[in-house]
């Protein structure tokens, strides 16, 4: 049975892949750094239904100690881990960047782009010992395609760093430790916590409503977009993949269908 390693996966888009890998009958580390959140989401996993076993770890992806720890603990548990998933991440408040503090913009950097690149490290140095080696996948955000928005500077810049990483890596596996691949997911605009509260939920965003507008448009709900990346990676056997949800001919489509798709995708969530 093989194994799935997913920071970030107590709730939203990690936490439905989680549930998506279950179906498939994988293993499941979940990972996240509240350690009441964590417990509540292993049971709630429990009841999906799945074939595979359940784990959780708490350990933040800004800690190289405890992502080793992590990696440790997966492979005691389960001897191997065959992909390993860097999806931790944080929104930035909706602030130009002189606006933000110093620490804002560390802890930005350290979720999203640090926490990536050691757990990558870590994750090579897991896999290179296995017969059958492994996959990596870090995920993308807004500014990976190099777009921009007032209020994600920081975000776009760390995600746009994650694309150039991700790539390099594979690069370099490709020449040193070929049985050991990297790619890319690209989920696009998911409908969760993230996209209204910022830093972790320290922060409550007031989207504006043109930004409101265009997550209408493009925006997926979680389960829809975990279950094709989570069988996209499955059937994948490619290093450099990009595995891509929102293709540039599903956003054309999107938006010349705009006027006679309206839709609400924050009041339908909240069921109003």
């Amino acid at each position: 049975m093989k194994t799935a390693v997913i920071t970030g996966s107590t709730r939203g888009l990690g936490f439905e892949m989680a549930k998506s890998f279950r179906r498939y009958g994988w293993n499941v580390v979940l990972n996240g750094t509240n350690e009441q959140r964590l417990e509540a989401a292993k049971a709630e996993l429990g009841k999906t239904e799945g074939t595979g076993e359940i784990d959780g770890f708490r350990a933040s992806v800004t800690s190289p100690d405890e992502l080793l720890s992590l990696a440790d603990r997966a492979k005691e548990r389960f001897g191997a881990v065959d992909i390993w998933i860097n999806n931790a991440g944080i929104n930035q408040p909706m602030k130009a960047i002189w606006e933000l503090t110093c620490d804002e913009i560390n802890s930005l950097i350290d979720v999203d782009l640090r926490g990536a690149v050691i757990g990558s490290g870590i994750a090579v140095r897991l896999m290179q010992g296995q017969p059958g080696g492994g996959f990596i996948y870090n995920t993308e955000g807004y500014g990976s395609n190099d777009a921009m928005m007032l209020g994600f500077n920081m975000y776009g810049t760390s995600k746009r760093a994650v694309t150039h990483f991700t790539v390099a890596l594979a690069k370099e596996l490709e020449e040193r430790q070929p049985a050991v691949k990297a790619g890319r997911l690209s989920p696009g605009v998911v409908i969760t916590d993230f996209l209204t509260h910022a830093l972790d939920g320290e922060q409550k965003i007031i989207l504006p409503e043109k930004t409101q507008r265009f997550y209408n448009i493009m925006a997926d709900y979680p389960d829809e977009v975990a279950g094709f990346l989570v069988k996209s990676m499955i059937g994948n056997r490619k290093n450099n993949a990009h595995i891509q949800w929102l293709t540039f001919p599903k956003i054309a489509a999107r938006f010349i269908t705009s006027g006679s798709r309206k839709r609400d995708l924050f009041k339908d969530r909240n069921g109003d």
